[in-house]
């Protein structure tokens, strides 16, 4: 090629032979193995100028999306190129759409060089950036500005955490007809910005156009390889959603549960009429931007103690002000002092000044010993309260007994009011918290027994309980001394 065929190729470049075919760019020049599925989000992010994928558990979706990136980052040429990607925390822009985008570029052999992590991540040619990972704060989109490039493409993942201000942001960014938008995710929470996207597409989950005018892609574990037998390779099939995973999480979380619908079918849950605390309430009550708004401050614990007689799990959950905080602590045991020996060591490891405890059954000598030894064993006071869920309310003209004005006056309308702050609770608690419904009689409010969820759902709501217990607030009355304690271990039934 002579000088003047070289500057005219710079300027008038020769168009990729992998432009209009991203699937075989994937297989081709990246190694990849797709399935229908994946190829079907690379398809449509070439025609389509936004899509949404909500999908299942596990069938590759961040596997995708790096593919996504490197393709479309491949076949522009530099300078005319940007590919800006997202995600509701720094670790899972760097750690998983990041990773995936790596291993492209090398089994690619692609241009260029990858540098950064922790939230700031870059594909580098020279010195020319031409794919960024950002987390800019949830309150600043100025982290998405000063991006004109021809040919844009922002990939949003775990899009149901993306607040407002940065669905706002992408927006600006790909104003022509030749950029793309990628918003991919687990459908978790129904009063997200990804859900009003996909709202409108067809409802039997076949791919579809929005009322927002997005291309919908729903993926069912029951989509995927290892259910419909679509053949691939032992090795993608390993990576895929199996049987026995779904076995699990079904006798774990129940068909009925919200996490069912969004990590098993793929779509949006639905909020129940008759739940105490609905999903969407639960979901709005997480997240960076939610956390900020939320006091911190002394912690109190709440102690929800398993019935040996059904096996149910002994639970130490933990608040500090209004925010939960993670990792409760549980034990499977009839053996109360190990469960004594577990709520000392947490109120030492958390430095906790009160301990609400459960005390029906086996709880009212669990209460009785851990007020005695944390007086001997901790140098500072520690609140210890009985708690008896099946005494009556403090509002006893509005509610049956204390278990219902819990679930109702905590559950219930902390989550309506965004009061306290869910980032940190599990899946399984979250799921317990949704889980229990209720209903009036003689116009007071009551919710269902522990033993009626139980036979809906296959599991108890222990970890939602010691929860509700570590944000219930006793009204204040004389400390009992040790030794003094009125037997209350037959009083009710929850």
């Amino acid at each position: 090629m002579n000088l003047w065929d070289r500057v005219l190729e710079r300027r008038n470049p020769t168009p990729n032979p992998y432009l209009d075919d991203p699937v075989a760019w994937a297989t081709e020049r990246a190694g990849a193995e797709l399935w229908s599925g994946q190829r079907a989000i690379l398809e449509s992010v070439r025609v389509n100028r936004k899509t949404a994928v909500k999908a299942c558990h596990g069938p590759g979706k961040s596997f995708t999306a790096g593919n996504v990136v490197a393709w479309w980052c491949d076949v522009h040429p530099p300078g005319s190129v940007m590919g800006v990607t997202s995600a509701p925390t720094a670790p899972q822009v760097s750690l998983i759409l990041w990773k995936e985008l790596r291993r492209a570029h090398k089994a690619g052999a692609l241009p260029g060089r990858i540098v950064g992590g922790n939230g700031s991540d870059a594909w580098k040619i020279g010195d020319e950036v031409i794919a960024t990972g950002r987390k800019p704060a949830d309150h600043d989109a100025d982290g998405f500005q000063g991006i004109h490039e021809d040919y844009v493409l922002v990939v949003l993942d775990e899009a149901c955490g993306i607040p407002q201000t940065l669905w706002t942001a992408t927006d600006t960014l790909v104003t022509n007809e030749a950029s793309r938008i990628l918003a991919i995710g687990n459908p978790d929470h129904p009063q997200s910005r990804f859900a009003e996207i996909c709202d409108g597409a067809p409802e039997d989950g076949s791919p579809g156009f929005s009322r927002l005018g997005w291309w919908v892609i729903t993926i069912s574990v029951f989509d995927t390889p290892n259910f419909t037998g679509e053949e691939v390779s032992e090795k993608l099939a390993s990576r895929l959603p199996a049987q026995v995973w779904l076995d699990d999480f079904t006798r774990t979380y129940g068909k009925d549960s919200p996490l069912y619908t969004s990590k098993v079918l793929g779509r949006f849950p639905r909020d129940a009429s008759d739940g105490v605390a609905p999903w969407s309430w639960l979901q709005n009550c997480r997240g960076e931007e939610h956390r900020a708004k939320i006091p911190g401050g002394p912690v109190h614990l709440g102690l929800d103690v398993g019935g040996s007689e059904n096996g149910d799990e002994s639970v130490i959950a933990a608040r500090a002000g209004m925010r939960a905080l993670p990792d409760p602590a549980r034990i499977r045991t009839g053996n109360s002092e190990e469960i004594v020996d577990l709520a000392v060591a947490e109120v030492m490891r958390l430095q906790a000044v009160s301990v609400k405890v459960d005390i029906i059954g086996v709880g009212f000598g669990v209460a009785g010993s851990l007020r005695r030894r944390l007086e001997t064993e901790v140098a500072w006071h520690v609140d210890v309260h009985d708690v008896n869920v099946s005494d009556a309310a403090q509002q006893p003209d509005r509610f049956v007994n204390l278990k219902a004005e819990m679930w109702w006056e905590i559950g219930r309308m902390c989550s309506q009011s965004r009061s306290w702050d869910l980032s940190d609770v599990d899946e399984q608690t979250l799921n317990e918290l949704s889980a229990p419904r209720y209903f009036e009689k003689n116009k007071r409010i009551q919710v269902e027994s522990k033993q009626e969820v139980r036979k809906r759902l296959g599991r108890s709501t222990d970890n939602a309980d010691a929860l509700l217990l570590a944000f219930y607030e006793p009204p204040v009355a004389p400390p009992v001394a040790a030794g003094h304690y009125k037997d209350r271990r037959r009083r009710g039934r929850r």
